[in-house]
């Protein structure tokens, strides 16, 4: 059976080889990611709540879809990682990465997450596998519940969604009047 690998790299994002995904994750070993955030024209940001079967943060809710890229075309990778997972065809733009780390559970992150941001306004067709259920959300409505359930989203998510959402504002993605006076 393969086992889903995930690409190691350093702290310059440089490859080092390979490893076993869910091994990278025990260890904590330093590896690529991205994620991606998707707007709609009301200035909402859709989110994903993962599947139950996935085997960290289950069950939280997050941005539309994040996984490890296996090539040097990240671009390619989230935007087909995007339609497999939430049924969008979105132009994607990286807009920027960062390296975090965080504990859940037994395992350990330590990503350098490429962040995506992109616009849809279609029908989402929701893979149940990778998914358990979605949403459009305002950052004002967002901002609100993360900061009284933190508990219910991902760690990355709850580290750059303000960030993104700072972006996505600045850049026309989102408009949206709270985004006007908020304080970044």
């Amino acid at each position: 059976m393969f086992k889903k690998q995930v690409l190691l790299v350093d702290e310059n994002d440089k490859e080092t080889g390979k490893m076993e995904k869910l091994k990278a994750h025990q260890l904590g070993v330093l590896h690529r990611a991205f994620s991606v955030f998707i707007f709609n024209n009301r200035g909402e940001i859709l989110l994903q709540k993962r599947a139950q079967n996935k085997y960290h943060s289950a069950g939280l809710w997050s941005n539309a879809c994040c996984s490890h890229p296996l090539t040097k075309n990240l671009q390619k990778e989230a935007t087909s990682r995007l339609k497999k997972e939430m049924g969008i065809k979105s132009s994607l733009q990286e807009i920027f990465s960062f390296l975090y780390t965080a504990k859940i559970g037994d395992l350990s992150e330590n990503e350098i997450d490429h962040v995506f941001i992109g616009t849809f306004n279609g029908e989402v067709k929701l893979n149940k596998k990778e998914a358990s259920d979605y949403r459009w959300i305002t950052l004002e409505y967002l901002k609100n519940e993360v900061n009284e359930n933190p508990q219910n989203y991902t760690e990355w998510f709850k580290l750059i969604y303000e960030k993104v959402f700072n972006y996505a504002v600045k850049q026309g993605y989102a408009q949206h009047d709270f985004a006007k006076s908020y304080e970044y």
